[in-house]
């Protein structure tokens, strides 16, 4: 199972960096998890838009799904070159209906919901879902891939539960939310680099990547913040839209 980070900016994007976007591949099937602001400049750098297999959107912020709607068009008007006559689809919650309706495009994308009871068998991958706590309905999404058994966990946006432990448990690599410094005060929709360490420690995963970044502050330091929470061997990673993860 192969990760390429399309995006890590919270919010919105930076001159070089989008927002949320994650492509993971395994075995010729090309999945990608949210699809954020600039995530398809990025995409097309890295794959043939058509051999996207499946899209999956964790919520229905804009910096998760800003770019949806040209990946759509990008189906619609190259729809010469496609490879194939089938469509893409794309994966989301139907608590917003209206948000999960637009994910029909002609007969381009077709929408497919999912809820926390989903059990998804997609390619090489089994997919389930944790509701996690954020201003939205939003999902944690556990991808395991079926041959290894290796998983990756995206906790999407929310702020730290003690139920999210559990839907971590043993991930191979976890990719947290992590849009504050250990300092931060009041009522979060977000986790702070504290608790990002505190939850890879206690879900015993092997690796750490921080995501969802904030502009404004000085990731070295969210970095060092994060892992002086954690008393397991396990390294933690800044995310890099230049580097191949394999898991």
């Amino acid at each position: 199972m192969k990760l390429n980070i399309l995006g890590f900016n919270g919010g919105y994007p930076g001159p070089k960096i989008g927002t949320s976007g994650y492509l993971i591949s395994s075995d010729g099937f090309n999945l990608l998890i949210d699809c954020g602001s600039g995530i398809m400049s990025k995409l097309e750098q890295e794959i043939d838009p058509f051999d996207l297999n499946a899209v999956i959107l964790s919520h229905y912020h804009a910096d998760h799904i800003a770019d949806v709607g040209v990946l759509q068009h990008y189906w619609q008007i190259l729809y010469d070159q496609r490879k194939y006559n089938d469509f893409l689809p794309i994966y989301g919650h139907k608590d917003d209906l209206s948000n999960f309706n637009k994910l029909d495009w002609f007969n381009f994308t077709k929408k497919h919901s999912y809820n926390e009871k989903t059990e998804l068998f997609i390619g090489p991958f089994k997919i389930t879902f944790k509701k996690v706590i954020h201003p939205v309905s939003s999902y944690a999404i556990r991808v395991e891939e079926v041959r290894t058994k290796k998983v990756l966990t995206y906790t999407s946006d929310t702020k730290f539960f003690p139920e999210l432990i559990d839907f971590c448990k043993n991930s191979d690599l976890l990719i947290t939310d992590t849009n504050f410094g250990s300092d931060k005060k009041g009522e979060l929709v977000h986790m702070t680099s504290k608790e990002s360490g505190i939850l890879a420690n206690e879900s015993n995963s092997k690796k750490l990547i921080i995501s969802h970044l904030p502009q404004t502050y000085n990731l070295n330091n969210l970095l060092e913040e994060t892992e002086s929470n954690i008393n397991k061997n396990i390294k933690v990673l800044l995310p890099d839209i230049n580097q191949e993860y394999y898991i």
